[in-house]
């Protein structure tokens, strides 16, 4: 399959995820984004066990909260960051064993610069990998100076042809950049008006908000999208395609960046030590390419991203940029539940 067909295969089983979508090895459920069933990230780990874990998909972080919160039981799940101290706060995570992780002293540590992530009481969250949420649009039909602005998307001229993810923390993002905030951790509420208003000025124009890449490839293979705010693995599923498109992380009010890693769940099923065979699998060096390669995603193994050529960085979307960056770090859990709630009315023409 290409990775286009593999992702359309996993989301479709991510569809169900009442019980494990992709049964292998019974001693360990990991709950996972669909698309990361990538088989270079569980060398280490199919080497010694003999199969992968079984695996549960989720579409997006609030979902996987939500199933976890409500009984699905899991030994690992890989929310973004700005979900962990949701996840703390309702006591569904544990501390990681630090001298059972191989690599943990090749991890980025500006990816766990954040009390959320590491306190007193122990390691709470693993990052595993960084990517970007910006301008996704078809070479071909939309000229390189309309995505020069994230104006585009209130632009009359792509009504109906634009597509915004279904998802609050990666649209919030959105409008507030456009409105002019690169800092989400120090919310006013004149701030938070502007970029609503900015969100219900854009939704006329948008075409579809897309639940998963997959959805997003297909609306822009089809031609019924032409531009879309993106994650780094719809860019990569349409480039594998051959699709002609384009990702502009550098428009003029910027773009957004993301961490995700992994959660050790409290009172997990599973083996605990084939849960740390699992994350130190993940988390190699030797990973990071094909994270890169799969998925054009950064990977937090510093070792092993520096090994990846400039090239394949420009490619995916990760090379440096010159533009400003609004950091999806973890903010204020109030005014993200607010959010949530005002982009459901959004969404809902209210």
């Amino acid at each position: 399959m290409t990775r286009f067909t593999r992702l359309l295969a996993s989301t479709a089983l991510a569809l169900s995820v009442a019980a494990p979508a992709m049964a292998a090895d019974s001693e360990l459920t990991v709950f996972d984004w669909s698309g990361f069933e990538i088989d270079g990230l569980f060398t280490d780990y199919v080497a010694k066990h003999g199969d992968v874990p079984t695996f549960a998909f989720f579409g997006d972080d609030d979902e996987a909260f939500q199933k976890v919160a409500s009984g699905f039981k899991a030994d690992a799940v890989h929310p973004c960051s700005q979900m962990v101290s949701k996840y703390r706060d309702a006591g569904l995570i544990e501390p990681w064993d630090t001298s059972k992780l191989t690599s943990l002293d090749q991890l980025d540590p500006k990816m766990l610069e954040s009390p959320v992530f590491k306190d007193d009481q122990g390691l709470w969250y693993l990052p595993s990998y960084w990517g970007a949420t910006a301008v996704a649009y078809n070479t071909k039909e939309v000229p390189a100076e309309d995505v020069a602005t994230l104006q585009v998307f209130a632009d009359p001229k792509y009504a109906g042809r634009i597509s915004l993810p279904d998802s609050s923390d990666d649209v919030w993002a959105l409008a507030y950049l456009a409105t002019g905030v690169t800092d989400w951790t120090a919310i006013t509420e004149e701030q938070f008006q502007a970029a609503a208003a900015w969100l219900r000025t854009v939704h006329p124009n948008v075409r579809a908000y897309w639940a998963d890449p997959s959805e997003q490839t297909q609306l822009m293979m089809s031609g019924e999208v032409l531009i879309a705010w993106s994650w780094n693995d719809g860019v990569a599923l349409l480039q594998a395609e051959g699709f002609p498109v384009g990702f502009q992380r550098e428009a003029k009010e910027g773009a957004s960046t993301f961490v995700c890693g992994w959660v050790n769940m409290k009172d997990g099923p599973g083996n605990e030590d084939k849960l740390y065979d699992f994350v130190n699998s993940w988390l190699r060096h030797d990973a990071a390419g094909a994270l890169v390669e799969g998925l054009g995603y950064g990977h937090s193994n510093t070792v092993g991203m520096s090994e990846i050529p400039a090239e394949t960085l420009v490619t995916a979307g990760l090379q440096p940029v010159s533009a400003p960056s609004l950091p999806q770090v973890p903010n204020d859990p109030s005014l993200r539940e607010r959010q949530l709630q005002e982009f459901e009315l959004i969404k809902q023409g209210f």
